[in-house]
């Protein structure tokens, strides 16, 4: 990864701003703070640059809240001109963090998503369940990922690629917000924790999308660890979700073991109990899907996921609290989902004798249902 110089200049940038401005605005045009800020857009764009420039800018205050699928996390979401800000530092910063990075990792990375991570997964299994032997794999998991990453080491990872004073003096007041601490103490839940017992120099807010991108950057280190000094083959890595396979399983227990020590001395992290070494014949949790060899499963818990969210879109349609394209959208995009794996029996439970037909055949059966429930 190369040494970026001058790069502030680009996140500043008038044309920069406003297509970040743009990006920001994405589905939530006509929300108050949205409209508020486009009334005036040109002032606001150039009093933002401004205060960039002046170093004067200052971040918002963090809404807070929560959300409990696919388990409990604490949400903070910036002001809108904040989002802008954090739009156009990852327009400029994440396309070259990203040519950096190994292969094998597809978080946060144009055209490497959670599908092609899954893809990739299954076909290491496709190729190991050819050979005579038995082969594991070591998932690693790492504990509250988000709300433990360490500032100082953080903020030193971005001073070895960035060269930039004024990119770095702006980085450091997003990563060390003065106003809101983000971490959590060791082995504590959001839910558990009190606003006023929050840790100071740890943590990223989930929600801002510069965070993804330092999370990324951050794991990278792992990344590069486990390829070009442990000289690992079969490595994915989705965020802090990492799939390794061998057909050693003590070989697994001691790469898990320095992989173990590495985290806590370089990146002051830890491994979760989720952690373990399985057989590849039981099938592997990725992505929301479970992988084996032969085929790929919708995992049990998002099934059930999308049924309850189907029965409650249902409800609102009879309700008339949803309109026909917004159902129609929600049922494509779960049929997005289970076309990437083997879904055919889901499907009939879910849509009946629509399961096999495209979204429009999927909204019959909802109009069916809704209609039904009247």
């Amino acid at each position: 990864m190369k040494t970026l110089k001058n790069v502030f200049e680009q996140v500043v940038d008038y044309d920069n701003l406003y297509r970040a401005y743009l990006n920001a605005r994405l589905c939530k045009r006509y929300r108050y703070e949205v409209l508020n800020f486009s009334a005036h857009l040109e002032d606001n764009l150039v009093k933002l640059q401004k205060e960039l420039i002046d170093r004067t800018y200052t971040l918002g205050k963090y809404r807070e809240f929560y959300i409990y699928e696919p388990k409990k996390r604490l949400i903070m979401a910036q002001p809108f001109k904040d989002r802008v800000v954090q739009w156009a530092i990852y327009q400029v910063l994440n396309p070259v963090f990203a040519q950096g990075y190994i292969t094998d990792s597809y978080a946060c990375i144009k055209e490497r998503g959670t599908h092609k991570a899954v893809k990739r997964l299954h076909y290491w299994l496709r190729r190991v369940g050819k050979k005579p032997e038995k082969y594991y794999f070591l998932k690693l998991d790492i504990s509250k990922y988000f709300y433990r990453i360490d500032h100082d080491v953080l903020m030193g990872i971005l001073k070895r690629k960035i060269r930039d004073d004024d990119m770095i003096f702006l980085l450091d007041k997003i990563v060390n917000s003065s106003e809101t601490n983000f971490g959590l103490p060791p082995g504590k839940s959001p839910g558990e924790v009190k606003r006023s017992d929050r840790v100071s120099e740890k943590g990223m807010p989930v929600g801002n999308l510069s965070s993804q991108m330092f999370a990324n950057l951050y794991l990278n280190e792992l990344d590069q660890y486990c390829k070009r000094t442990l000289g690992i083959h079969f490595y994915v890595r989705y965020m802090d979700d990492v799939i390794i396979l061998h057909q050693d399983k003590d070989q697994l227990h001691e790469w898990k073991r320095i992989i173990d020590t590495f985290l806590k001395e370089k990146l002051q992290l830890d491994l979760n109990e989720k952690t373990c070494i399985r057989p590849i014949t039981l099938g592997v949790e990725f992505c929301g899907y479970k992988i084996w060899n032969t085929h790929i499963k919708l995992r049990k818990s998002t099934a059930l996921k999308m049924k309850r969210n189907l029965k409650k879109l249902q409800k609102e349609y009879a309700a008339g609290e949803v309109t026909v394209e917004e159902a129609k959208q929600t049922i494509s995009s779960y049929l997005g989902i289970l076309k990437h794996c083997d879904s055919y029996s889901l499907k009939r439970t879910i849509f009946g004798e629509y399961g096999s037909s495209e979204v429009y055949e999927g909204w019959f059966f909802l109009q069916r249902a809704t209609t039904e429930t009247q």
